[in-house]
C-alpha cells in the first residue's frame, strides 16, 4: 500500500471520527481518484475497525441511505438525549464562567454525530445566550478545584487566600479533604492545619483567591477520612453540624420532594388528617433550619428538643421584624 492511499485512509478516518460524513463521490473529486479506491479505502478502514473491534470501542463505518454517505457509529457516542440531560445539568449548576461552558458543551459535542451536534446547539442555544453565572472571587473555579484535587492525592498542606461570608479576606493554612458540589457552588471540605480535633471546615472554592502549595505533607488516620457519600446524604446547603435523629410532621402535597431531598429520610407513621410522621439522620446545623423552615406551616419538628427550640427562636426573630 502506498504512502499516499495511507495518508488518505488515515484523513478518512479521523474526518469520520469528528462526524463528517463519508461521501465516496465527493471524496473521490476532492482527493482527484476514481471513485473505485476511495470505496477501496473505506473496505480497508472498515477491515480495520473490525479487526480491532475491541480497541475502537466497536466503532462501525456504516452506510447510510438517508445521507447516501458512510458514517461513523459507535456505542462510546454520546447520545444526543444523553448529551442534553449533561448540558442542561451543567448549564443549571451555574458553577462556571461563560467561556468555561462553552468550552465543555464544545468538547462534550465530539463525543456525537454531527447531526446530534445541530439538534443540540438548536436546543440550547437561548439559554446559552441568557446564561448567568455565580459570581465569583476566583480566575477559573476549574482551575482552583483541579489544585485542590491535586492536593488532595497528594496530601499537601495548603494556603489559601479566602473571602468569608461578610467580604473579609483571610489566610487559612489548611489539610484539603475532599470536594463536594450543592447548590450552585463547589466546596472544599478541610481541616485547620493546627487544629488537633479535626474539626471539618467548609470553603466555598469560588471564593478561594489563591491557593499555595506547601511542602508539607499530612496523614490522616482512618476516622478523619472524609465521606463525601455520608455528607450528602445528611447535610443542607453545605453548613456543618453533628448527626442527629430528627422526627417532624409533614403536612404538604408532595411527599416525595421531602423523601428526595433527605436522602436517610423515612416515613414511620401517617395519620388519619393526611400528615405524614418522618425520622432523618441529618447534620444539626443552619442547613436543616432553613430546610425545614422553607416548607412554612407544612412542617412541624417534633425532635429532638434543641431543634425545636431553634427554630421557634427562629420564628419569634422573623415575627419581631413585623410587628
Amino acid at each position: 500500500m502506498d504512502n499516499n492511499k495511507n495518508m488518505r485512509i488515515l484523513e478518512i478516518f479521523f474526518r469520520a471520527l469528528h462526524g463528517e460524513s463519508i461521501s465516496v463521490k465527493k471524496l473521490a473529486t476532492e482527493y482527484d481518484v476514481s471513485t473505485k479506491s476511495i470505496s477501496r479505502d473505506i473496505n480497508s478502514l472498515q477491515d480495520f475497525l473490525f479487526e480491532y473491534r475491541e480497541l475502537m470501542q466497536n466503532a462501525e463505518l456504516s452506510y447510510s441511505y438517508g445521507e447516501k454517505a458512510y458514517v461513523l457509529k459507535n456505542d462510546e457516542f454520546l447520545k444526543n438525549n444523553e448529551l442534553f440531560a449533561i448540558v442542561k445539568i451543567i448549564i443549571g449548576s451555574r458553577a462556571f464562567s461563560k467561556d468555561e461552558i462553552l468550552t465543555i458543551i464544545s468538547k462534550l459535542k465530539k463525543f456525537t454525530t454531527i447531526q446530534d451536534k445541530e439538534k443540540l446547539e438548536n436546543l440550547i442555544r437561548k439559554e446559552i445566550y441568557h446564561y448567568h453565572e455565580v459570581k465569583s472571587d476566583c480566575r477559573s473555579v476549574i482551575e482552583n478545584m483541579w489544585k485542590i484535587v491535586g492536593a488532595i492525592e497528594d496530601k499537601k498542606v495548603i494556603t489559601i487566600t479566602y473571602y468569608k461570608m461578610n467580604r473579609s479576606e483571610v489566610k487559612r493554612k489548611i489539610k484539603p479533604a475532599a470536594v463536594m458540589f450543592s447548590e450552585y457552588y463547589f466546596y472544599l471540605i478541610a481541616y485547620m492545619a493546627d487544629d488537633p480535633d479535626y474539626k471539618p471546615v467548609y470553603y466555598r472554592i469560588d471564593r478561594i483567591s489563591s491557593i499555595v502549595e506547601n511542602r508539607e505533607n499530612f496523614t490522616l488516620e482512618r476516622k478523619y477520612d472524609f465521606d463525601e457519600g455520608d455528607l450528602r446524604e445528611k447535610n443542607q446547603f453545605m453548613f456543618p453540624g453533628e448527626t442527629v435523629k430528627i422526627c417532624f410532621e409533614f403536612s404538604g402535597l408532595s411527599l416525595q420532594a421531602i423523601l428526595d431531598r433527605l436522602p436517610t429520610a423515612k416515613v414511620v407513621e401517617k395519620k388519619e388528617n393526611g400528615v405524614s410522621v418522618i425520622e432523618a439522620e441529618v447534620n444539626h446545623g443552619r442547613g436543616i433550619i432553613m430546610y425545614l423552615m422553607s416548607q412554612g406551616a407544612w412542617v412541624k419538628v417534633i425532635s429532638p428538643q434543641s431543634l425545636v427550640d431553634e427554630i421557634k427562636e427562629e420564628i419569634r426573630k422573623m415575627n419581631a421584624l413585623y410587628d
